[in-house]
């Protein structure tokens, strides 16, 4: 089964930008929608981008415009590029499918700072 791996994660400050990695162990190419999600502190993890193999991205409202998913196929990577911080964005991002099907990966811890 595909193992996921994310990296990328740090501290930084309110308005910086951080581009996360999520490395598969496996081929990516036959899922149709690979997303990111987070889970702050004492909250339920939430989905926040989706990325189709059309192209298509979809984004949670609270990062639209700030946030971009992308994935490479052939390298078995997606990415979510994030700009313009703010703290409400610390958290844990993991990704996976859009159907959750895959063992959830460690995940890498985002801090903003104000």
């Amino acid at each position: 089964q595909v193992q996921l791996v994310e990296s990328g994660g740090g501290l930084v400050q309110a308005g910086g930008s951080l581009r996360l990695s999520c490395a598969a162990s496996g081929s990516i190419f036959s899922i149709i929608a690979m997303s990111w999600y987070r889970q702050a502190p004492g909250k339920q993890r939430e989905l926040v981008a989706t990325v189709f193999n059309s192209g298509t991205t979809n984004y949670v409202d609270s990062v639209k415009g700030r946030f971009t998913v992308s994935r490479d196929n052939a390298k078995n990577t997606v990415y979510l590029q994030m700009n313009s911080l703010r703290p409400e964005d610390t958290a844990v991002y993991y990704c996976n499918t859009l159907g959750r099907s895959l063992p959830w990966g460690q995940g890498t811890l985002v801090t903003v700072s104000s």
